[in-house]
């Protein structure tokens, strides 16, 4: 497992609509994703060692700040013929096992991963009221042991623009392995 850091990008562009399959069997899309004070928007995965870590942590934050009005979607973009562990069916399982208080999302034609840019699971982005990109980054920086977290970069870039705050401090990038893309 080799793991792959996101770049650094140009904050300030708007977040790309889509429209995708949730584990729920609805359509779910953009407009109807983004809470009261923004979005929080992860691509992750079924298999991946580093989403299996933190995705306790995911649903916590969910939890902490869906009542502050932001909301998270996590989407999947990976190969699922080269990688059954992440097909639709295991997504279902995977989101009801991990108790996902949050839309989980299929990207089948990986068309919207392209639209973000999106390299690794996890790859966060966090988009304020106006669906613009205010942080791109690490969850924390303890991926392996949650007890041993000293920087919780997510909660204090959410809680700045919460704030109506610049994020004020160097936006370290999400570690994670690679999207898995298709060959053709």
């Amino acid at each position: 497992m080799a793991s792959i850091n996101p770049p650094v990008c140009d904050f300030g562009w708007q977040a790309p609509p889509f429209n995708l399959l949730s584990t729920q069997k609805t359509a779910v899309g953009l407009s109807a994703s983004m809470g009261k004070n923004g979005l929080l928007v992860m691509f992750i995965c079924n298999h991946c060692p580093y989403v299996k870590a933190v995705t306790g942590r995911f649903v916590k934050f969910q939890e902490d700040y869906l009542n502050k009005g932001i909301r998270l979607i996590g989407i999947s973009s990976n190969d699922t013929e080269t990688y059954p562990e992440d097909s639709y069916p295991n997504m279902i399982e995977f989101a009801e096992e991990k108790g996902f208080n949050f839309p989980y999302l299929i990207d089948e034609t990986q068309e919207t991963a392209k639209k973000y840019d999106a390299v690794c699971t996890p790859d966060i982005y966090v988009y304020d009221d106006k669906r613009v990109l205010r942080y791109r980054g690490r969850l924390d920086d303890n991926w392996q042991e949650a007890d041993k977290v000293t920087a919780a970069d997510l909660r204090k870039a959410v809680d700045c623009i919460l704030e109506g705050r610049e994020i004020d401090f160097e936006q370290v990038p999400s570690m994670g392995c690679s999207i898995k893309w298709k060959s053709n």
